[in-house]
């Protein structure tokens, strides 16, 4: 087993809201729950540091050591505090909660400067199963959005063994890059400006110049009703100062339209995710009624779901960032799921 160290970088607060008890499923569905309450988490516990695959990965861990286990994986431009308050809830509900940082976020380092800065849909996804391996986690249910439930549905996919249930915002996103490389509509061109914008010499010089500005507009876009303070931002921000944060980022949306090459480790599960596969555990997708970013609509990706399924939408102006806009409602599909 690899060594499991606590890391110093940051200060933590919030154990108190390991005890947050769980409203019924009807009213958590029914609130909007727009932001933490001000009995909210505010930050997590101190921080875990595991090496596992090609990282040292940086996580949270909140519940007890023998409960079953769940794993929240957050996207761009988030980062774990998308789950602050979704993790004592669960926490409280009896779960074993992991939320780790993402490669190129946070405290997660890579632990050779050899290896490739490389953002692929596979290769994050690999770093998720090295991570449960590590830690000695046979089964979890993984509850995630943006680029955290694309990994979650690879996982659910192609590991089905490993993955008790599922929890994805916007449903089915597995990606195919040829197929992403075709032309699109201008609207939905439109849509994807900053994938366009990254994918140019001028675009990665102008994230690196600033990601904390870039992202905050990322933020408003993607949940034009969701009235964040400044603090809630900043909390987050913090894991954009990663060394790795920008190449991965640049990567990931250039590989996506086939403007740059992965590595050719993972041909092989690049190649079974090109042919869409479907999806069998039990799973639960989520939708907000305001997500400004780009999503397929839920009919689309119904079918590629075959085993238990339900769809949940959200009213209340809820947003891209749905796990910290309405973590109640989140936290409650998380226990629902393995209930199907």
């Amino acid at each position: 087993m690899n060594p499991i160290t606590t890391s110093s970088r940051r200060s933590f607060l919030g154990h108190a809201a390991l005890g947050l008890a769980l409203a019924p499923m009807g009213s958590l569905l029914a609130s909007s729950a727009r932001a933490a309450s001000p009995a909210g988490a505010t930050s997590f516990g101190p921080l875990k540091q595991i090496d596992a695959g090609d990282l040292r990965v940086e996580y949270a861990e909140a519940g007890p050591a023998n409960g079953p286990v769940a794993i929240l994986l957050h996207g761009w431009p988030y980062d774990i505090h998308a789950f602050v308050d979704v993790a004592p809830r669960l926490a409280a509900a009896g779960y074993r909660v992991i939320v780790p940082y993402l490669r190129g976020y946070g405290g997660t380092r890579f632990l050779s400067a050899s290896t490739a800065r490389n953002g692929q849909q596979g290769a994050v996804a690999q770093d998720i199963i090295a991570l449960m391996d590590a830690l000695g986690v046979r089964q979890a249910v993984l509850g995630a959005f943006d680029w955290g439930a694309r990994t979650a549905c690879i996982m659910a996919a192609i590991w089905p063994e490993r993955v008790r249930g599922l929890v994805s915002v916007s449903g089915y996103l597995i990606g195919n890059p040829q197929a992403n490389a075709k032309p699109q509509a201008p609207a939905a061109e439109y849509a994807w400006w900053y994938q366009s914008y990254l994918a140019t010499d001028r675009g990665r010089d102008g994230y690196a110049a600033n990601p904390a500005a870039f992202n905050r507009f990322i933020w408003q876009q993607a949940s034009p009703q969701w009235q964040f303070d400044d603090a809630t931002y900043q909390r987050s921000a913090q894991a954009f100062d990663n060394p790795d944060h920008v190449a991965i980022v640049v990567h990931n949306y250039r590989w996506r339209i086939a403007l740059a090459e992965g590595e050719s480790r993972f041909d092989a599960l690049e190649a079974r995710l090109a042919s869409a596969p479907r999806i069998a555990v039990p799973s639960i997708t989520m939708e907000g009624d305001a997500n400004g970013a780009p999503h397929p609509a839920p009919a689309a990706y119904a079918a590629k779901f075959s085993g238990p399924y339900e769809h949940r939408n959200l009213d209340g102006g809820i947003g891209h960032n749905l796990p910290q806009e309405a973590p109640a409602a989140f936290a409650q599909a998380v226990i629902d799921v393995t209930r199907l």
